[in-house]
């Protein structure tokens, strides 16, 4: 059974003309979506922390949890046989759901393989960048996996450019870098955080720490983009939604060709 608890920092930069960067506090956990958890959060039921499968894997509000990630692995063509698999996210806070990003992790021999970046929009949308080498040998932290940008995020950014993440996670920390670039703009995105397992006074102090969970992140959201709203940043408006939930990174694209 897997549920680590990860006190991690997140840091955002723009690039460009117009800069702006912050970095906030945040907390995900790591877990394998098994039912044996600490008092404070469950999976599929109300607690001051929650994980619901509905909430992952598949359309946004329609998802079938590890089962979806395994249709996606296997239809890629990575072994699941002595395969774990894992999900780094934000989990509910009360009755509140709301996730710029979770990491679907496939790991072998303790190595990540294959990595589901499940992005989430402010407008109600969802994409999943699948990351990976074409023969799903392990992902190192200085591997760069490149895939284009399809599904707009922020108002202030066009839906053009490329991501290009770089993901390393052991048994003590995590860390993920995302990268996009659109010519001479972007922005850098960082997620860094040491594991420990998930106990009730962890995510107390958490809820007390940083109290409202994933309310709190919406709120910052809209914060930073108030920011930049006076800063006078170009607004967009609500691009189309990409017709496809899943889209490869290029080694993989250029795999399955």
């Amino acid at each position: 059974m897997t549920l680590d608890h990860v006190q991690a920092e997140t840091f955002h930069a723009r690039r460009g003309a117009l800069k702006n960067a912050f970095t906030y506090g945040v907390d995900f956990v790591l877990t394998d979506f098994s039912d044996a958890h600490p008092r404070l959060i469950s999976r599929n039921r109300f607690n001051l922390w929650s994980l619901w499968d509905r909430h992952h894997g598949g359309r946004r509000g329609q998802g079938h949890g590890l089962a979806w990630f395994r249709g996606v692995l296997a239809a890629r063509g990575m072994p699941l046989r002595g395969t774990q698999l894992l999900l780094l996210t934000q989990p509910s806070f009360l009755w509140f759901h709301f996730n710029p990003v979770s990491f679907w992790i496939a790991l072998r021999d303790g190595q990540p393989c294959a990595i589901v970046a499940e992005v989430n929009n402010t407008f109600g949308g969802r994409h999943c960048y699948f990351c990976a080498h074409e023969d799903f040998r392990p992902i190192r932290k200085s591997d760069q996996l490149t895939a284009n940008k399809l599904m707009h995020v922020s108002p202030f950014q066009k839906v053009e450019g490329l991501y290009r993440f770089n993901f390393h996670l052991s048994e003590s920390d995590v860390s993920i870098r995302i990268a996009y670039e659109n010519g001479s703009q972007g922005v850098l995105a960082t997620l860094k955080g040491r594991r420990s397992p998930a106990t009730s006074a962890s995510l107390l102090h958490a809820a007390l720490r940083r109290p409202l969970g994933a309310a709190r992140v919406l709120a910052l959201i809209h914060w930073q983009a108030a920011i930049l709203a006076v800063k006078r940043a170009p607004f967009l408006r609500k691009q189309p939604a990409p017709k496809v939930l899943v889209s490869d990174s290029s080694n993989i694209a250029k795999a399955r060709q």
